[in-house]
This record gives C-alpha cells, sequence and structure tokens, in this order.
C-alpha cells in the first residue's frame, strides 16, 4: 500500500544497449525474499513469508465471524474465509499494479512488488520528476481501490447479502474502502503522504520541504494511531473481552511502528539523496603502501605507519597491484605473530570490480559498491595509477556524519 522510491535527475545520462547510464556497472539481480509468484510487466512480485502470518489472521477471525452470518456453513467456513483473504490480497496487487503501471509509464523503473503483512509495497527505482507526477503516482492506488470497492458494491446489487457470494462481496467492498481510506491519510509512508509532499513541493518549489512535511505529519499519525485506535474500539459501546482489547493494543503498536518508522525512513532517504552528489571517492581514499606478498605483517604495518598510510596494497614483481590487504584480516593476527605471517594470505585478490575510478561519486559510487561488496576498494587514476584504498566503513561513517548533520 506503500511504495519505495529511489532518485531521479531530470537530465538522463546516456545509456548503453541493455538501457542502463553507460559507464556505470551493471546493477546485481534482484533478489526479493518470498516466494515469486509472476512477473506482470516484466515486474517480479513476490508473497513474504509474513503474508502467511495474516492470511492465517485473517482466516481465524473472519472465518470466526462468519458462524454468526452463516452458521449452516460449519467448518467450510475457515475455507471460504481463507478464499476472502487471498481474494483480499488479490485486490491489494490491484492497488500496487497501479503504482507500477503509473512508474512504468514515466520510465520510473519498479525493482519489484512485495505482498506482505500489512499489505503490499512497489519498490520504484527512481524519483518523480515533477510535483504533479508524484501526485498522480501516489493517487492512482487508492483510486483503483476505491474503484474496486464500487465494482464490489454493484455486484452486491445482483446477490441475496445473506448468501456465501454476499458475504464475500460485502467484505471485499468494506475492505477496499478501509484500504483506500487508509492509504489516503496524509502522511508518510502512506499515498496519502506522498500526495501531501507533492502539494508541498508543488507550492515550495523543493521537494525536501515537500518530504519533511510529510515526514513529520506522518509521525504525528503514528501517535494518533498508537492512542486512537484503542480509545475508538472501546468507545463503541460493542462488548469486548481482555482478548479484544489486548490485540487491538497490539494492532494499533505495530501499525504506529510502521508508519513512524516508513516516515522517518523517507526523511532520511531524501536527506541522503542531497549530500549523496557531494561524495566523492578521491575524498575518501586512504593513502597506501605497496608490498610484495611475502612481505611480513608487522614490516608492512611499520611502512604503513611511516607512511602516514592507512592501507596495504600487494604488488606482483612487476609492481602492478594483485590484492588489498584486508582489515578484517589484520586485526585477527594478534600482535607478537605479526612478524611471523605474510600479507600475501591476508589479501583480497583485486576482481574487476574492486577496482574504482578515483573520480567516482555519488549515486554511481554506491552502485559500484553495491554491485561488487566488499571491506575495501583500489582507488585508480584514469591512466591505472594507484591513488589509494577506500574501506567501506570510511564511506558509510561519511554518509551518515552527512546525514545526521543536515
Amino acid at each position: 500500500m506503500s511504495d519505495s522510491r529511489g532518485q531521479q535527475t531530470s537530465d538522463q545520462p546516456p545509456q548503453d544497449d541493455g538501457g542502463r547510464p553507460a559507464g556505470r556497472p551493471p546493477r546485481p539481480p534482484e533478489r526479493g525474499s518470498g516466494l515469486l509468484v509472476g512477473r506482470p510487466f516484466g515486474v517480479p512480485i513476490y508473497v513474504t513469508p509474513s503474508w502467511f502470518v495474516i492470511a492465517a489472521l485473517i482466516t481465524w477471525v473472519f472465518g470466526g465471524q462468519l458462524g454468526d452470518v452463516l452458521p449452516d456453513l460449519g467448518a467450510a467456513r475457515y475455507l471460504l474465509a481463507f478464499f476472502f483473504a487471498v481474494a483480499f490480497y488479490a485486490s491489494v496487487l490491484v492497488h500496487e499494479l497501479a503504482h507500477t503501471l503509473v512508474a512504468l509509464r514515466y520510465r520510473l523503473g519498479v525493482r519489484r512488488i512485495q505482498l506482505q503483512f500489512f499489505g503490499g509495497v512497489s519498490e520504484i527505482e527512481n524519483e518523480a520528476e515533477s510535483p504533479w507526477r508524484e501526485f498522480w503516482l501516489a493517487f492512482v492506488g487508492p483510486l483503483l481501490s476505491l474503484v474496486l470497492g464500487g465494482v464490489f458494491y454493484l455486484a452486491m446489487q445482483a446477490v441475496e447479502l445473506s448468501t456465501v457470494p454476499g458475504v464475500l462481496l460485502t467484505g471485499l467492498m468494506v475492505s477496499n474502502l478501509v484500504v483506500a481510506a487508509f492509504n489516503l491519510l496524509p502522511g508518510l509512508p502512506l499515498d496519502g503522504g506522498r500526495m501531501l509532499r507533492a502539494v508541498v513541493w508543488a507550492i515550495s518549489g523543493k521537494a525536501m520541504t515537500g518530504t519533511v512535511a510529510a515526514a513529520w505529519v506522518g509521525r504525528a499519525l503514528a501517535v494518533v494511531v498508537l492512542i486512537g485506535l484503542p480509545l475508538f474500539s472501546a468507545a463503541r459501546g460493542i462488548e469486548r473481552t481482555t482478548t479484544d482489547t489486548l490485540v487491538d493494543a497490539v494492532l494499533a503498536a505495530v501499525l504506529a511502528a510502521i508508519i513512524w518508522n516508513g516516515a522517518t525512513g523517507s526523511l532520511r532517504n531524501a536527506r541522503l539523496k542531497e549530500v549523496l552528489p557531494g561524495l566523492r571517492l578521491r575524498e575518501l581514499a586512504r593513502r597506501t603502501v605497496e608490498v610484495t606478498a611475502d612481505t611480513p605483517l608487522g614490516e608492512a604495518l611499520r611502512r604503513a605507519r611511516e607512511a602516514q598510510a592507512g592501507a596495504v596494497v600487494v604488488v606482483d614483481g612487476r609492481g602492478d597491484p594483485i590484492g588489498i590487504v584486508r582489515e578484517s584480516a589484520v586485526r585477527a593476527v594478534p600482535e607478537h605473530r605479526r612478524p611471523w605471517v605474510a600479507v600475501g594470505p591476508l589479501a583480497r585478490d583485486l576482481e574487476p570490480g574492486l577496482r574504482l575510478d578515483a573520480d567516482l561519486g555519488g549515486e554511481d559510487l554506491l552502485r559500484a559498491v553495491q554491485a561488487t561488496p566488499a571491506g575495501e576498494y583500489l582507488v585508480v587514476e584514469a591512466d591505472g595509477r594507484v591513488f589509494g584504498v577506500a574501506a567501506l566503513t570510511d564511506i558509510e561513517q561519511r554518509l551518515t556524519a552527512a546525514v545526521a548533520g543536515r
């Protein structure tokens, strides 16, 4: 019911034959967590393990309620309740496909759709380039849920409400209207929050201003849900058991946590996108010393201290770099053994993805790191000369400090 976004720039770089920006490393294959159930429009759909938990919960709760409405069903009411759970999440999938189709229409790219505990998530790769595209991209999901609610309402007119089709259609109508209403609440990470973000963005001219406003409204909404949902349930005047009260409190707490964390994550991601263009590998690289593979670790560290270097590169007989001594491997060697351990076994061979251009930065740098996960990377000049070594921890610390300092 919400969607995850990446970054979009208005100036599109040249692309290679695969539709990927030229000069960028290929993104590793997307791995979904859960069961792959299809690829409509080329977008993979995954059902996560948490969906089976909520499906079982819906089956139990709705099946119990069916016993009061259709007592002649007996145990078959739970089979009907499970069918309702599947049909309801099919409606959620339609909601997410609406986001996906608009995102594909705007050439924003969609990594995948996930059906999970509290609905669905469309992982959209890039940001809309204008506030009104952002508004439509967010609004189309709740709009489709409203349309589905109307379709089920019209279908209800052709059946008896006290029959199995009538009960199912009623449940699907109500659930889709609830999905639409919930997603229209004006706080991130909900669709209504993205619509609010788009409106503030259009008025202020700044996407970040819209994100900040919608994120704080989302946090306020989380507090309202945490306190208001149990109070609303208690104020309905219906006799409730202790179990009912506890379930309401737990549900409110989980919903509030999801909304709060989603709003906070959206704000953090927006700040990250602001500072990301200023990230340059040349500024992050550590000075290095070059040694051969048979050099004792103690000697290599002595040379590094003298040169005020923060990394050790292993070279072959011709002086060409062939590996980077891993910082984690160095820490694992006791100090008294370092004069007797050669650096060769402690180094990671230089795979193609471990050589990064010194001028790499911003989103290109993050893509390169994600394509070849490692603790250290060799930073080279355009002519192949070694400039230094970039540690992943340094990159992460720079990003964390930049985001926290804003």
